[in-house]
């Protein structure tokens, strides 16, 4: 609705009452005063503005003559309001969506706008090195949940003008802020707008789970393919990387984590540690991280295809057999494993740190030598869990590393009923997973492999230099 205010501040005051429900909301405060003899009302959000700013404001309103008060409301914000960031606003409906969003609005009777003095701040956590994405060398910094805090990271790592960050708002209720960050001399300026009229077009009542509440709205289709359609980091140095690449990086209020768009595969297995080492040492992390994940992906579903056809074992691999007895099928024993693992990563979220370690060392204990000796499970089981428990932990993306174990499970549960046609099509699926799935621009998800770019995807799997601006 496109409400105006008008000139008589009571009329305005009873409106914005009923509307804030000021009389129910313990901590929407407004204050009535006198600013050169006219009525004034100043409302404010308890926990969400400077203190100090707003006793120095006060004093200096006390002090303002009748005689000084202009009569128009751009003339009072320029000559009467010494504070840096004050916006006039006459839109009934913006002026309470932004002082719900803790910008203080000032009223002034006579004038047919509200000031918004923006001397907020919102409770924030210290910038601190996310716990996910560490690296060996580099910064120590990372995104927090107050957005205006992130864009500073980004800012003070580009200072050109350039670099734009558009702020626009998603949800009916939560009014969630969403920040655009990308050079505009190198973006995509067809996928930006596309992204940008996505943004506008989203109807929802509020992104109650932040980035992935935001990237279901913005890729609603093929849900069923495992692999991400974005990259997440919480790292501001990766951020503005992919910025001076070319890439649009969104950054949502109350979430510490960035999208990067758009992504293919290839850049979401990169990871900063790759560029903050010499060229051979970055090559070898990068190579290293993409043999451990697909020898994770086919370790299991080959070895248990290996253990139904003993004959196909060469000499040199007699030792992969397994000599003792076989209480459990192979394949329930991974697929309990499977599930094992998971039980304990989500137990070690929900556990005190405190207890972390001792509770840790007692489930490696039963799960490795007790349900060995029960009968349970095999020793070669469990050493082949083992590598694939901590390969998932070889790169940052949560998602990817998801996607690796739905389809692994996948080519488990087939060969365990079809063997080598049932490994056959768990590799195929894999396949088809890989090749039908799309970034948000509509590029192929294996570029520069399909299509096929062969300067582009040397880059891709050996670090010659640091990244470079999209051409």
């Amino acid at each position: 609705m496109n409400v105006r205010l008008g000139t008589d501040i009571q009329e305005t005051i009873r409106t914005l009452n009923a509307l804030l429900h000021t009389d129910e909301n313990f901590d929407i405060i407004s204050r009535e005063f006198t600013v050169g003899g006219r009525r004034a009302c100043l409302y404010v959000i308890d926990g969400m503005n400077k203190d100090e700013i707003l006793e120095r404001l006060m004093e200096f309103f006390y002090e303002i003559r009748e005689a000084e008060l202009p009569g128009e409301p751009e003339a009072f914000s320029r000559r009467l309001l010494p504070y840096g960031e004050v916006a006039l606003l006459d839109n009934r409906d913006t002026i309470v969506t932004q002082l719900l969003a803790g910008s203080p609005m000032l009223l002034v009777d006579g004038y047919a706008k509200a000031f918004a003095v923006d001397f907020r701040t919102y409770p924030a956590r210290s910038v601190e090195e996310p716990d996910k994405d560490k690296v060996l060398r580099g910064s120590k910094d990372g995104f927090v949940e107050t957005i205006v805090f992130n864009t500073a990271l980004i800012r003070r790592r580009i200072r050109h003008p350039d670099l734009i960050l558009e702020m626009t708002s998603v949800g009916e209720s939560s009014h969630t802020d969403i920040v655009l960050a990308y050079r505009k001399d190198r973006v995509d300026r067809a996928f930006l707008k596309k992204v940008q009229d996505k943004l506008s077009g989203i109807q929802v009542d509020a992104l109650t789970m932040n980035t992935e509440s935001l990237a279901e709205a913005l890729f609603r289709k093929n849900w069923w393919n495992p692999f991400p359609k974005f990259k997440y980091t919480e790292r501001p140095d990766t951020a503005a990387a992919s910025i001076l690449e070319g890439s649009i990086v969104v950054l949502i209020d109350n979430s510490p984590s960035a999208m990067i768009l758009p992504t293919t595969l290839f850049e979401i297995t990169e990871e900063a540690d790759d560029y903050y080492f010499p060229p051979l040492t970055g090559t070898y992390l990068r190579l290293s991280r993409m043999v451990i994940n697909l020898v994770a992906l086919f370790l299991t579903p080959l070895w248990l295809l290996l253990m139904g056809h003993p004959e196909w074992i060469p000499a040199g691999l007699s030792f992969l057999v397994i000599t003792e007895d076989i209480h459990v099928p192979l394949v329930v024993q991974l697929l309990i494993l499977e599930f094992a693992i998971d039980g304990l990563r989500l137990a070690s979220l929900n556990t005190p740190s405190m207890l972390s370690t001792p509770l840790s060392v007692v489930a490696g204990i039963v799960l490795g030598d007790f349900t060995v000796s029960s009968g349970w499970f095999n020793s070669q089981t469990m050493l082949y869990m083992a590598f694939v428990a901590i390969a998932n932990y070889s790169q940052a993306s949560f998602e990817l590393s998801y996607a690796l174990k739905f389809l692994r499970l996948l080519m488990l549960i087939l060969t365990g009923l079809f063997g080598i046609w049932g490994l056959g099509i768990g590799v195929a699926v894999t396949l088809l997973a890989l090749v039908t799935n799309r970034t948000l621009s509509g590029q192929s998800y294996l570029y520069p492999l399909i299509p096929f770019r062969g300067k582009e995807l040397l880059r891709r799997f050996l670090r010659i230099t640091l990244p470079e601006a999209k051409k």
